[in-house]
């Protein structure tokens, strides 16, 4: 496993994260013991950065758990707060912070995480949806602050709601945060022209999720693949017809295997390429696939000249995050 100084090197990360959002059954329901048992196989095997969110159904109580079933070392535990409006999750588009984050809500939902993951202190602290117009208001900066100067967490961070990256830029610059959390993959590179650069100019953390774009990029989807209810991609691949998705994946294919064994390998390989990315955050709650991931920090890097062809030429850009896809 691979390690990341997160802020300093007295917390070192690991470069791969168990991304919670699946314990809360957002792609599809999985039984509870076995949910416990992923948790525990990664942090086995060196996994120690774990994300997960109010937000996230019954995440935090799993994960909470599965952490007093385990017996190492202490790991660095984030989570979000979870916005108020319409979804109980986040808005596609700005609204105002008021709405989003009342006066005490940062508190409260900070207080009931604390008590569901059966934790003293929350390593990272995050809003789940911000927008830089919030920035003229500074009391729930203080909010987070005050949590911050009372141990209850340990560092602030924000999770951007999309694609739209250079809206964090700011408040990167403002010393008030600590982590960055958006969209990054091969299809959607963009941090890369900005965001990375400046998070690793500012020393704060960066965060990759959708690094598989929800699992697209391992090359699973089929024009007939079909997804429950409660599967959180049940219309996420149709936002475009799904044939083109799928045949911008196929191009990928010819970089495997001399590069990577599979379409899982290259996006991780890929996401982990620049070394300012402080930790990328896939789906582990499935243990074959968690211990494919885990393995593939092992493997040679990519050559220069295939992250180049893959940053330029396999882009495609395209917000699948309106106000039913935000997360």
């Amino acid at each position: 496993m691979q390690y990341n100084a997160f802020r300093s090197e007295m917390d070192q990360v690991s470069r791969l994260g168990f991304g919670a959002m699946g314990l809360g059954g957002s792609f599809g329901t999985h039984d509870e013991k076995e949910l416990i048992h992923s948790v525990l196989n990664c942090l086995e095997q060196g996994v120690n950065f774990i994300d997960t969110a109010r937000a996230y159904g019954d995440s935090e109580r799993i994960l909470g758990k599965a952490l007093k079933e385990w017996t190492g070392d202490k790991p660095f535990i984030a989570s979000k707060v979870q916005s108020l409006g319409p979804g109980s999750i986040g808005w596609g588009t700005h609204i105002p912070v008021e709405s989003a984050y009342p006066a005490g809500w940062l508190r409260q939902c900070t207080e009931l995480s604390l008590q569901t993951l059966g934790v003293d202190v929350i390593d990272l602290m995050q809003l789940h949806q911000y927008w830089p117009q919030w920035d003229q208001k500074d009391y729930w900066m203080e909010e987070l602050l005050r949590l911050k100067e009372e141990g209850k967490i340990r560092y602030i961070g924000i999770s951007i709601p999309d694609q739209r990256h250079d809206i964090a830029l700011s408040i990167v610059q403002s010393g008030n945060i600590d982590a960055v959390q958006t969209v990054f993959n091969i299809f959607d590179p963009l941090p890369l022209d900005c965001l990375i650069p400046f998070c690793e100019e500012h020393n704060v953390a960066f965060l990759a999720r959708c690094v598989m774009d929800e699992g697209g990029l391992t090359g699973f989807l089929t024009e007939h693949t079909q997804f429950a209810d409660s599967d959180y991609r049940k219309t996420y691949f149709d936002y475009v017809p799904r044939r083109m998705y799928i045949e911008r994946v196929e191009r990928l294919l010819k970089f495997i295997p001399a590069y990577a064994d599979n379409l899982a390998e290259l996006a991780l390989k890929f996401v982990l390429y620049h070394p300012a990315v402080t930790t990328a955050l896939v789906s582990m709650h499935v243990p074959a696939y968690a211990n494919q991931n885990i393995a593939a920090l092992d493997k040679a890097p990519l050559p220069d000249e295939i992250f180049d062809e893959l940053r330029k030429y396999h882009r495609w850009v395209r917000n699948f995050y309106d106000t039913k896809f935000w997360i």
